[in-house]
């Protein structure tokens, strides 16, 4: 076996390792069942960094993430390092990523599987069958704009400010890839802003609307303003499809899309970078639950969004469709026979722990590639 894909792994604090673990254990079952080999490098981020290096993220460390054809990512952060300051935060890791490595384009699938559709807060009819997609800009707007501070003023009144801001380039590559999404998927595009009061949000209509008549009118584009799509992802989240946002309400919106399915121990995410002149494009994909430091250490840990992650990189790295599709097979096999970690937990289910977990998925690719 050729191992000719180059995975850099970065699990980084919390309960990362331990969920990367399992993941971990499904690539070596890939290796002597698949015939599947990856050329896989392991790096600190995150605190575990800090501890080690006195940085988030080393040079070294970038430039590894640079030569990788795909980024598999766990967690960062905790309590321990929060007297550190805004300067030297572990969040800085996944910040410089996406920023040095051009990961403008978030994805964030919230999905409802079917043995889970009472684990959300919100009807079973309103939340069976969800199935959709919020692309989110990621490297610019507000979090990356400037000027940005805070400031005396001549009364000796602070004042604290952050710019949004947009370039047609930085709207335009995000909206195509939302809408190459959506010729896969169900041919719906949503566009998400604030135009009603925003200028940076109706230069956003502007571009998206100029961009879908030039390269996908075949293509449905509907406009919304984020307060409404907030309300209408609780109201009849079935209606999207596609919902393509800037940094800011993608960043809110994408938490909310994610309760609908009952737990953010179940959602992973990828963040893409723009194609070079081959088609290949750096990737970064991870889980969207956070470190969770008040369960770390305890092997509690729900695996499966780090594992989701996994097939995404599968899929839309390496063109792994198939294997991509077994393993979220195997994990919905798992969860249909009545297994659940603490977090989906439901009446007349059998609580495991993260290892647990990772072993009965690991059994049930057995019984699914036999």
């Amino acid at each position: 076996m050729a191992a000719n894909k180059k995975l850099l792994i970065l699990a980084g604090d919390g309960i990362g390792p331990e969920v990367m673990r399992e993941v971990r254990r499904v690539i070596d079952w890939m290796s002597r069942r698949r015939m599947v080999s990856f050329d896989i490098a392991e790096e600190l981020v995150g605190g575990a960094s800090i501890d080690a290096r006195g940085t988030p993220i080393n040079d070294d460390t970038l430039q590894r993430a640079r030569q990788a054809d795909a980024i598999l990512f766990g967690s960062v952060g905790g309590p321990k390092w929060e007297r550190l300051g805004f300067q030297l935060r572990p969040e800085l890791a996944i910040l410089r990523l996406r920023k040095e490595l051009d990961l403008f384009a978030n994805l964030r699938p919230a999905t409802v599987l079917n043995p889970l559709v009472n684990a959300s807060t919100l009807k079973p009819e309103v939340v069976r069958g969800l199935d959709l997609m919020i692309v989110r800009e990621s490297t610019g707007g507000i979090y990356f704009g400037e000027p940005r501070g805070i400031e005396t003023l001549p009364s000796g009144e602070k004042r604290g400010f952050d710019t949004e801001s947009y370039t047609t380039t930085e709207i335009e590559r995000v909206a195509r890839v939302a809408f190459e999404l959506a010729r896969k998927r169900k041919g719906h595009v949503t566009s998400v802003e604030k135009a009603n009061v925003m200028q940076s949000g109706l230069f956003w209509r502007q571009t998206v609307t100029a961009l879908h008549a030039q390269d996908f009118a075949d293509l449905q584009l509907e406009h919304m303003y984020a307060d409404n799509c907030a309300m209408q992802l609780v109201r009849n989240p079935r209606q999207f499809d596609v919902i393509v946002t800037s940094n800011i309400f993608g960043d809110l919106l994408s938490d909310l899309a994610s309760m609908l399915t009952g737990s953010l121990g179940m959602l992973p995410s990828a963040t893409l970078g723009s194609p070079d002149a081959s088609g290949k494009r750096l990737a970064l994909y991870e889980p969207i639950h956070g470190s969770a430091p008040d369960i770390a250490g305890k092997g509690i840990a729900n695996p499966l969004a780090q594992l989701f992650s996994f097939a995404m990189l599968l899929r839309h790295s390496f063109g792994m469709e198939e294997d991509a599709a077994l393993i979220e097979q195997a994990a919905t096999n798992v969860l249909t026979s009545g297994l659940r970690t603490a977090d989906i937990m439901a009446p007349g289910t059998a609580k495991v722990g993260t290892s647990v977990m990772g072993e009965s998925i690991l059994r049930e690719l057995d019984k699914l590639a036999a």
